[in-house]
């Protein structure tokens, strides 16, 4: 494992927490994950203290950074999300989820920040809650779990979100959900396992190339056009974006999408793009070579992954010093203007 400098400051943007509200609610089958863990610790034991790691936004956590060279951790409201919610339980639990991450924050404001939790299936509200956690908490920006209940951000209904990001200069951090149950019936339920369709539906496929569909639509929409500031983050080193990018512009040209630019445009100047999870160096060297190093920046996926095998991986990434310092705070910095 490579010597950690601890000189290199760091910022990591797809770190995740949880109230016990959300875990007796949407985050319930993350508590029977983590039950399931304890039970198969051979399987899945990394996972046996997942309640209490995301729940845990205070001590716990800033000594598990300290120790993995961590300065910086954006924290968001885990994965489902208030997306599938119906829309007065989306917005009563974001802004509850967004004020105990503000009370976190101001408890330790040199080492957290915020991406609000928006209730998007309340466009005009999510908006306005993204705008307040903005001014009043100082929040970076945004985190959104995909679709909701199906339907995708390149949805004018949901553009009252994005005009606003844009707006108050803020990104909009799109983050893997579960494909609609339809999507997954058809693509990922075959001649295996009920357990094998779990997870090839989600961290094995689908999650990713979920969200490689969505800021395809999203390109295609004209929304960058209608929205030309607008930045949007995804993780995972790009959910399989890079490897397609010429291949985009190829069958997409603008003489068929009436866009303003071709794909890889959008992709190189719109999106931005973190490690998350993705301690790859092949698909790290991909996105490098596709898209420069002003548009990728670090991140962990605590506590779904480990922080010190990312910061491991930063250390050993065949970049300039003055690029690892892009990379591990200077894009996020000027970003999200720490």
């Amino acid at each position: 494992m490579a010597t950690i400098n601890r000189n290199l400051r760091t910022i990591t943007l797809e770190e995740h927490f949880a109230t016990p509200r959300f875990m007796d609610g949407p985050g319930h089958d993350l508590k029977e994950m983590a039950r399931a863990a304890q039970a198969h610790p051979q399987v899945m034991g990394r996972f046996a203290n997942l309640v209490n790691q995301l729940t845990d936004i205070g001590e716990k956590r800033i000594a598990e950074m300290d120790g993995a060279g961590i300065d910086v951790q954006v924290l968001s409201l885990t994965s489902p999300g208030v997306e599938q919610l119906q829309a007065e339980a989306a917005v009563s639990l974001a802004h509850e989820s967004n004020d105990a991450l503000a009370k976190a924050i101001e408890k330790n404001p040199a080492r957290l920040a915020g991406f609000a939790a928006l209730p998007t299936p309340a466009p005009d509200k999510a908006a306005d809650e993204l705008e307040r956690t903005v001014n009043d908490y100082g929040f970076k920006g945004a985190l959104i779990n995909g679709h909701c209940r199906g339907r995708y951000l390149d949805d004018k209904f949901f553009w009252p979100i994005l005009r606003r990001a844009e707006e108050l200069h803020v990104p909009i951090y799109l983050h893997p959900t579960r494909p609609p149950e339809p999507v997954v019936q058809v693509y990922y339920t075959g001649n295996f396992s009920p357990e094998v369709t779990a997870a090839v539906s989600i961290a094995g496929w689908g999650w990713h190339i979920e969200t490689a569909i969505h800021i395809i639509r999203l390109i295609l929409s004209g929304a960058f056009d209608e929205c030309p500031n607008l930045q949007i983050v995804v993780g995972h080193l790009g959910e399989t974006l890079p490897f397609m990018l010429q291949r985009l512009d190829t069958v997409l040209p603008t003489q068929l999408t009436k866009l303003k630019r071709p794909p890889s445009s959008y992709l190189r100047e719109n999106v931005h793009y973190t490690f998350s999870g993705f301690n790859f160096m092949p698909t790290f060297l991909d996105l490098l070579l596709e898209v420069g190093v002003d548009r990728i920046m670090f991140s962990a996926d605590y506590p779904y992954a480990s922080m010190a095998q990312a910061r491991a991986f930063l250390e050993q990434l065949p970049v300039s010093p003055a690029d690892r310092e892009r990379i591990a705070h200077g894009n996020a910095e000027k970003l999200m203007k720490f």
